[in-house]
């Protein structure tokens, strides 16, 4: 998937190039058919997302609503929120990485 076109706010990724290779991320906007703004509320903030390409993202079905309906009514999540939403996918994570 190299296009934005089934993707939604909220929506967990876990990046797969740079330097944050291997983190997880929560999608905070989608910017166009290309690129979306990604946050983890550690290295990445919400107040400063990373600019993500979609083919540089490996896609999870999950998608934190609850996350994205905070976003449209303006109630501006934090950092700590965010973190938590990530906690169980971070674990996962790093259980695939010592099997490689």
């Amino acid at each position: 998937m190299e296009s934005t076109t089934d993707l939604k706010i909220g929506q967990i990724v876990k990046s797969k190039a740079g330097r944050d290779k291997g983190r997880v991320f929560i999608i905070s906007m989608i910017l166009d058919e290309q690129y979306v703004l990604v946050c983890n509320g550690e290295l990445r903030k919400l107040s400063s997302p990373k600019k993500k390409k979609v083919k540089h993202l490996v896609i999870y079905n999950t998608v934190c609503t609850e996350f994205a309906e905070k976003l449209q009514r303006n109630e501006n999540p934090d950092d700590a929120y965010v973190r938590r939403l990530l906690e169980p996918y971070k674990n996962n994570v790093s259980k695939e990485m010592e099997v490689e």
